[in-house]
């Protein structure tokens, strides 16, 4: 998994965890203590050998990738899986430094996943838009897409009731000091995982 220490990455992280997995995860070293707490095996995104760090822990290649990043990371997490494996996508971060149209990584993206679909093997790549079959307004998609978001945000809701997932909370700030919030954000410094938040 991709980003296991961020806002989003921590809680796959903790779901894959209740449900069994074992658990390897990417991150900035300065997050590994954090993450080996939530009973994941930290790897540095950065290290060269990374390839090599998995292969070390799961030999036939991983179930899955949650990969948050896009780009060749989206390749490299393809390659890491198993025979059977899956990647999941679900944002495409390394592109979003705007300098370029999201589009010009975004379409090329769902043209790499496609066409590894079409490959003669057992191995299944997609991109998670939660936004995916919303539908039109009042259409009998959209009221599909609201009964499915409603049970799925309640089971986790539920498990954060219960203590199972605990939300990572890397700063919390009044809603006047957004743009502080912004700047901690994208600070190359920051060193609390979990998302940052505004609150009214």
């Amino acid at each position: 998994m991709t980003g296991a220490a961020g806002g989003v990455g921590s809680i796959l992280v903790q779901l894959a965890r209740n449900a069994g997995a074992h658990v390897i995860g990417t991150a900035s070293p300065r997050h590994h203590e954090a993450l080996r707490a939530l009973g994941v095996e930290p790897i540095d995104y950065r290290d060269p050998d990374l390839t090599a760090r998995v292969r070390a822990l799961a030999p036939d290649g991983v179930d899955a990738v949650f990969d948050h990043l896009g780009g060749a990371s989206v390749t490299l997490s393809y390659r890491l899986l198993n025979r059977t494996g899956t990647l999941v996508s679900y944002s495409i971060a390394a592109a979003l430094d705007g300098t370029r149209p999201v589009l010009l990584d975004f379409l090329p993206l769902l043209a790499k996943l496609a066409f590894w679909n079409h490959l003669p093997t057992r191995r299944h790549a997609s991109f998670y838009d939660i936004w995916a079959g919303v539908g039109k307004p009042d259409s009998a998609k959209r009221e599909e897409f609201r009964a499915r978001t409603r049970t799925d945000l309640t089971h986790v809701l539920n498990l954060l009731r219960d203590g199972v997932l605990t939300a990572q909370i890397a700063a919390r700030f009044p809603l006047a000091e957004a743009a502080a919030a912004m700047e901690l954000a994208e600070s190359s410094t920051r060193t609390a995982p979990g998302k940052i938040i505004l609150a009214p």
